[in-house]
């Protein structure tokens, strides 16, 4: 018999320890070290004793054929997964609670039952009266998904190896599965770990296609170990605010597909609806005519989308101002906001910065960088940005405005949904379309753009304390019969 091996494993990054610690040196989490036995239940004596097989070595030369694809039948999730969902694939969905990651696969899977494909549905946290309940109120009950309420990793192999080979698993969660081949309790790093290699191996073994829901920690990350993410085709994660009623599913990972693709999704009381125009969606309530709002014309991956930049900018009494910055990157946000006071003469120092992307949509594309600066600057000399233009560009450390890709689908997206103008970078000019039908407004420099907003400002300044002065005047004549004056 083999004699046991405990280690401290992390049960944040799966790193491992002879000893315990308080901190993990490898991810810098502390109290994430926990006792696991990591020897597992084959002993070294026999696995030593195994003979290895021969296999064919093949050559560079030759073709392959094209993956076979599995439409699920909604348009917005086989847009991530690259068209569908390969034969013998694993994907992660990863989610925070709540946010609707089962009641999208429930959906998908229902509709690739109805086709006539075998449907495993197998869920490790509910009943099956609790999935039931789920599809009774989806309108779903009717479709022929198989449904298990089962943990152990041996059990749903063997039960799903009899008969045909299913086109599609779902297992919800990985965290909850547990595997007798080590001694660990479920959820731990070493359980999943080997839960998920398991179940990987019957995919690539039969064809079938598994979807392994994941759970995220507090700061978004999927939890387990990473090497799970490295060991499946593809990871995608589900995000959205639980306040708001958009979704979006966003590719991390893909092996079959690209990695910055996004599917829309509206949270309904009937499920998911998938949203076709995103940009219509996310501009549905702007705010026209109010200072501090501006219109950024984005990609994501092949998809244009207009979303609405908020931004506030308020004095402040405290010694440190604050930086508040939601849906965009805080490291962009305070190259913004040093670019304007160094270059621009834009003094910031004194005020609290409040920056948010209206919708819960998250920009990583550094082409926002123009339209926050016109937000911020909006909001600062509080002066209304015009409402039918957009912006985008990336701004450099000198305040050069440079160009981004893709000019000419952000322009037709813009102009599809009314716009007139759009404020670009001077070297984009080219790059536009000449039938977009939009008034370009070329810049080379920030400094350009933030005298612009600036005049703006001091002309509304202006009339309004002519507006002012005149409803003085007006009042005058009213008081001194009243023996005010």
């Amino acid at each position: 018999m083999a004699k046991s091996t405990l280690s401290f494993v992390c049960q944040n990054c799966g790193a491992a320890y002879n000893r315990w610690q308080g901190k993990c040196e490898s991810c810098g989490e502390w109290n994430t070290l926990a006792e696991e036995d990591t020897s597992g239940s084959v002993p070294v004596s026999i696995r030593s004793k195994r003979k290895g097989r021969t296999f064919a070595l093949e050559s560079l030369s030759g073709k392959s054929p094209d993956a076979p694809r599995l439409s699920s039948g909604m348009t917005e999730l086989d847009r991530v997964t690259g068209g569908g969902f390969v034969r013998g694939s694993v994907l992660l969905v990863g989610g925070d609670p709540g946010i609707g990651k089962s009641t999208l696969l429930t959906q998908a899977t229902s509709l690739l039952a109805r086709a006539g494909h075998r449907i495993v549905y197998i869920s490790g946290e509910e009943a099956i009266a609790q999935v039931r309940l789920r599809a009774e109120r989806l309108g779903l009950s009717d479709a022929p998904v198989q449904l298990a309420a089962e943990t152990s990793v041996e059990d749903i192999i063997s039960t799903l190896s009899e008969g045909a080979v299913p086109r599609l698993i779902v297992i919800d969660s990985i965290q909850t599965m547990w595997t007798d081949t080590v001694e660990s309790a479920p959820g731990t790093v070493t359980q999943v770990r080997a839960s998920a290699q398991a179940l990987i191996r019957f995919a690539k073994k039969t064809g079938a296609a598994i979807i392994l829901v994941g759970h995220v920690t507090k700061d978004g990350q999927i939890a387990g170990p990473r090497v799970v993410e490295h060991m499946v085709d593809a990871v995608m994660s589900f995000e959205g605010e639980g306040s708001q009623q958009f979704r979006i599913l966003r590719a991390v990972k893909n092996r079959f597909g690209p990695t910055d693709e996004i599917g829309v999704f509206e949270m309904t009381g009937l499920g998911l609806r998938e949203v076709t125009n995103p940009s219509e969606l996310f501009l549905s309530e702007r705010d026209l005519g109010t200072p501090g709002t501006a219109v950024f014309a984005g990609i994501e991956g092949t998809r244009p989308v207009l979303v609405e930049l908020q931004a506030l900018v308020a004095p402040t009494s405290l010694g440190t101002p604050r930086r508040a910055v939601v849906g965009w990157d805080p490291s962009r946000l305070s190259m913004v906001l040093a670019v304007l006071e160094a270059h621009c003469g834009v003094k910031l120092s004194g005020h609290d910065v409040y920056l948010n992307v209206a919708g819960g949509l998250r920009i990583h594309e550094p082409a926002a960088d123009l339209a926050a600066a016109a937000a911020l600057v909006s909001s600062l000399v509080n002066a209304p940005l015009p409402t039918d233009a957009v912006y985008f560009g990336e701004i450099s450390l000198s305040g050069v405005v440079r160009p981004v890709a893709q000019t000419a689908a952000r322009l037709k997206e813009a102009a599809k949904l009314g716009f007139g103008r759009a404020i670009l970078p001077e070297s984009a000019r080219g790059e536009a379309s000449g039938d977009a039908g939009l008034s370009l407004n070329a810049v080379n420099s920030l400094t350009t753009l933030v005298a612009e907003i600036a005049a703006r400002g001091s002309r509304r300044g202006d009339s309004g304390a002519r507006d002012e002065r005149q409803a003085e005047k007006n009042a005058t004549p009213a008081r001194i019969r009243r023996g005010e004056g």
